[in-house]
């Protein structure tokens, strides 16, 4: 497969995402295209080849005149800075000479750009950021974490829908649980948002299991959680925090106590593997369900290792075809 990444994208960039790419290329038969400005990524292509030995033939540079900043306005760069990294990645990807983008830029921007040039799925209103969140038998994807603030039922109706269709080419889930985020479980319980969106998602042949709380969702109650962008984007940075929190917590317990100290070497082994299903690096990114063409957002305090595994990610998701899927399920509402 072959990625284009936005190597202007990000707080660290572009230093991470030409390492990022390095360790892709090392680690895969996925090509890159690194779009950006292209002196100053040529240097770094420069720096890091003293560190790593890989095929730099399966790296290209891709020119982009100009940068979309994590602090601009989304729609209006989006319009005005058609040579950005993140509108020439998304030109490869609408020309068929890339199969997925990535970028861990300004996300705001990420989705105005896609839906600019790749546009909407027949059918889907809007497109949502969909992110993966551990839980104690697995992960569950989260529906919608920050691209739509203020909905209308029928733009829930259409997360259940794609999430549903990801978790089943993707997740390999073969009848997702879906569950709609509420303030309980009761069907009396939430706002006319979550009332109104019930009623429609109830009418479909989804495999609807009705309201959940926030913390069933950790408890694997569901594998598709819906909620507006507003309460998704809360309820991931709380989960983000409260998951640092504990392992400086656990940190410190350690530290301060020399009785804990003999335990280390056995605690070390396990606190990797929460780490791992924890930190959002292992993923790299998050889809953005509902444009043409696979695009996938990170972090913008993205590390190279972070970004490496989104490009992994993004090949996987270009072959599970989820566009077309997404589509086919949206003409049968």
């Amino acid at each position: 497969m072959i990625i284009a990444l936005d190597a202007m994208g990000g707080d660290k960039a572009p230093d991470i995402n030409v390492e990022g790419a390095i360790l892709a290329v090392q680690q895969s038969d996925n090509d890159i295209l690194l779009v950006g400005k292209q002196d100053i990524i040529n240097k770094q292509l420069e720096k890091w080849s003293k560190s790593y030995t890989f095929p730099a033939e399966r790296i290209k540079v891709v020119n982009a005149s100009e940068v979309i900043e994590m602090g601009e306005h989304p729609a209006n760069a989006a319009r005005h800075k058609k040579d950005s990294s993140m509108a020439v990645c998304c030109k490869l990807v609408s020309s068929g000479q890339a199969d997925a983008f990535v970028s861990m830029g300004n996300s705001g921007a990420a989705m105005a750009t896609s839906l600019l040039y790749l546009k909407r799925i027949d059918g889907i209103s809007r497109p949502a950021i969909s992110t993966s969140f551990p839980t104690v038998s697995g992960r569950c994807i989260v529906v919608d974490v920050g691209a739509n603030v203020d909905c209308k039922p029928e733009n829930l109706l259409q997360f259940a829908i794609m999430g549903s269709v990801y978790c089943q080419n993707v997740l390999k889930i073969e009848r997702p649980r879906v569950g709609i985020l509420s303030i309980g479980e009761e069907e009396s319980k939430g706002n006319e948002l979550i009332f109104e969106a019930s009623k429609l998602i109830k009418n479909t042949n989804l495999n609807f299991i009705g309201n959940i709380e926030g913390g069933d969702i950790p408890k694997a109650k569901a594998d598709v959680v819906v909620c507006d962008g507003f309460v998704g984007n809360v309820f991931l940075k709380s989960s983000e925090g409260v998951a640092e929190m504990l392992v400086k917590l656990i940190k410190n317990a350690i530290a301060n106590n020399p009785l804990y100290w003999g335990a280390v070497p056995f605690l070390k082994f396990a606190m990797k593997g929460v780490k791992r299903k924890i930190d959002y690096g292992e993923q790299g990114g998050a889809p953005l369900l509902g444009v043409n063409g696979p695009c996938l957002i990170g972090h913008g305090k993205s590390n190279a290792k972070a970004v490496k595994n989104a490009v992994s990610f993004a090949a996987r998701y270009a072959k599970s075809n989820v566009a077309e899927k997404i589509a086919e399920e949206i003409k049968k509402i």
